[in-house]
C-alpha cells in the first residue's frame, strides 16, 4: 500500500490509526482491541516527547543500553515495553527498566525474569516469542516447544503470560505474511484450550505490514517507521 507520507506526527498517527481502523472493519472487529506500540528504537527522546504528546503512552525499546539512557530523559507517564532479544545476563535491567516484555524465546530466560521478578517486588509481563516460520537466523520458541513453556511459565510466581509474539520472514508484499500470522493465531487458540491460559495478546505486525496482522487478530502492532520516519540516533550497545 502506498501512502504520502505526513509531515507532522500527529498526521502520521492519524493516518496508522485510519488504516488500523479499516483494516478492523474488514476482519469485523473493533478498533478498541487494537494497541499501538510505538517502535523507538533510535529516536531521541524530543520524537518521543512529541509522540507522547500526541496521545500515545506505549513505546517498545530493542537494546537494554540504549533504553537504559533514553528512559530518564522521556516523559513519566510512559509505559515501556521491551521488543528485541533479551539475553539472560540482562535480565535484571530488563526487569527493572519494562513493564512488558514481548521477547521470551525459553524456559531459561523465564526462570531468570522470575528471579529477577522476585529481587524487585515485580509480577512481569510477558509474550512468549514464537518462531512461527522456523527461519534459523530467528529467535523465537518452536511452536511444538510452546505447550511445554507454557506449563513451565505456571509453575513461576513472578511471570504472567500475556500472550505470544511472531514476527514473520521479510517481504515486501504484506500478503506474503499472512499465513505466518494466522498460524500463529490458530495455534494461539489451540494452547490456550490445553494450557489455562487466556492468551488474550498477540503482538503482531510491523509498519509493512500491521493491515495484514491486524486482519489476523493483531492486538499490538510495533509501529515504528510508519510513525517517525526513519531512525535518527544511533547508541552502540
Amino acid at each position: 500500500m502506498t501512502e504520502t507520507t505526513p509531515d507532522k506526527f500527529s498526521e502520521r498517527l492519524n493516518q496508522a490509526r485510519e488504516r488500523i481502523e479499516k483494516a478492523c472493519q474488514r476482519a469485523g472487529r473493533s478498533p478498541d482491541t487494537v494497541k499501538i506500540l510505538a517502535a523507538s528504537k533510535a529516536q531521541p527522546p524530543e520524537a518521543i516527547r512529541e509522540a507522547a504528546d500526541c496521545g500515545l503512552c506505549v513505546f517498545g525499546e530493542n537494546r537494554i543500553q540504549e533504553a537504559r539512557q533514553k528512559i530518564p530523559l522521556c516523559p513519566a507517564q510512559i509505559e515501556w515495553h521491551l521488543i528485541g532479544h533479551l539475553q539472560t545476563n540482562k535480565v535484571r535491567d530488563a526487569v527493572r527498566l519494562f513493564q512488558t516484555i514481548h521477547s521470551v524465546d525459553s524456559q531459561k530466560l523465564l526462570a531468570a525474569i522470575d528471579a529477577a521478578g522476585e529481587l524487585n517486588g515485580r509480577i512481569m509481563t510477558v509474550f512468549l516469542e514464537v518462531n512461527v516460520s522456523g527461519e534459523g537466523s530467528k529467535f523465537g520458541l518452536a511452536p511444538d516447544s510452546v505447550p511445554e513453556t507454557l506449563a513451565y511459565a505456571n509453575t513461576l510466581k513472578r511471570v504472567e503470560v500475556a500472550g505470544l509474539m511472531t514476527i514473520p520472514p521479510a517481504a515486501k508484499n504484506p500478503e506474503e505474511a499472512r499465513p505466518f500470522f494466522r498460524k500463529l493465531r490458530l495455534a494461539r487458540d489451540k494452547w490456550r484450550e490445553q494450557s489455562g491460559y487466556a492468551l488474550d495478546e498477540l503482538s503482531m505486525g510491523m509498519s509493512h505490514d500491521f493491515e495484514t496482522a491486524v486482519e489476523e487478530g493483531a492486538t499490538w502492532v510495533r509501529l515504528g517507521t510508519v510513525l517517525f520516519g526513519k531512525r535518527e540516533l544511533k547508541i552502540n550497545e
